[in-house]
């Protein structure tokens, strides 16, 4: 759905050339929520903006289902904008506006609906994301996830193919977070949007994304399937982001394992061996004692998951080593 061909982004500031963009390669497929994740001035932001073609890249193409947006002009801009709905983190909403006249905005902006076609798609759109009693409010009068919730609303007014989220749940709580994003699934599986979403937090990717991107001054520095990125992170940003997501500082950790017997491995499950009885068979059937370190289960998206830390002394390890690769579960030794 999307294409990035060596697209960069310079800005002149006093007289100084400031990249926030070097050269990029990158492929959204259709259909899919993709993910991109960096800390602040990484440069996604920049890229999001440039999907739209909010900000003008400073070379290279961007290919939208097929078409060059870098070579239109204005006019041909607005219609293809009226293709790509945008969720901004601090929602963005007109302070004198109901909800529903909010969410008609953009279809007053573009034409060609009657009054009664607006008020059906209004009055079905805020249904959708949960807010059918609250389309005569104000936004002073909502919570915060209400006000997103108009937010997503209004970006699916034109019947848009991709949806762009500006750090759309950072403002939000956590229980509020859960839910939008729950809602961004749900559009995703019904609709069949193609959604690409920036933020700072790896449990958003977690819980939403298909595949991810990580940026790191300007560059996508590790990209691929959320689950392989996520479980096993190549690049130092990267696994950064893991670790503040498991809230494991790994220098005390290793402090912590540095008296501890035996060999250290960190064992990842996916799908339904995340939940099979794999460890006690391995100790029977090798003889190794072991004792957990460190562990968590969760899901990625759809899916289970599960990694442990292990201490394993005795017995036959490499028979143990051999037993795990054989039952398709990922072993690192750490030690």
């Amino acid at each position: 759905m999307i294409e990035f061909h060596d697209v960069h982004k310079t800005y002149r500031v006093a007289g100084k050339d400031i990249p926030a963009l070097h050269p990029t390669q990158l492929t959204v497929p259709r259909g899919q929520v993709f993910g991109l994740i960096g800390h602040s001035g990484a440069g996604k932001s920049t890229l999001l903006r440039l999907i739209n073609r909010l900000e003008a890249p400073s070379g290279g193409r961007v290919m939208v289902d097929g078409e060059d947006v870098t070579a239109m002009n204005a006019r041909q801009l607005r219609g293809f904008r009226q293709q790509v709905g945008m969720i901004f983190q601090h929602f963005n909403l007109l302070a004198s506006k109901t909800v529903a006249d909010n969410v008609a905005l953009p279809l007053r902006l573009a034409g060609g609906l009657s009054q009664r076609e607006i008020d059906e798609r209004v009055a079905s759109l805020l249904a959708r994301v949960g807010l059918a009693d609250h389309a005569s409010k104000y936004p002073a009068q909502l919570s915060g996830g209400q006000k997103q919730r108009v937010g997503i609303a209004r970006a699916l007014a034109t019947e848009p193919k991709i949806l762009l989220c500006d750090e759309a749940t950072s403002a939000l709580d956590p229980q509020t977070t859960a839910s939008v994003l729950q809602l961004l699934a749900q559009i995703n599986r019904e609709l069949k949007l193609t959604i690409v979403l920036i933020t700072h937090e790896m449990d958003v990717i977690r819980r939403v994304c298909d595949q991810v991107a990580v940026m790191d001054a300007g560059r996508i520095v590790e990209q691929g399937p959320v689950a392989e990125v996520f479980l096993h992170p190549q690049h130092p940003t990267t696994r950064r982001f893991v670790q503040e997501d498991e809230q494991v500082d790994e220098n005390a950790q290793h402090d912590d394992f540095r008296h501890v017997q035996g060999r250290i491995v960190r064992l990842t499950f996916q799908g339904e061996a995340t939940y099979a009885p794999l460890l006690g068979t391995v100790a029977r059937e090798t003889g190794v004692d072991y004792s957990i370190l460190a562990g968590r289960i969760d899901r990625i998206k759809d899916s289970p998951y599960g990694q442990l830390t292990l201490a394993i002394t005795g017995g036959d390890m490499d028979a143990a080593f051999a037993r795990f690769a054989a039952a398709d579960v990922h072993m690192e030794v750490l030690r």
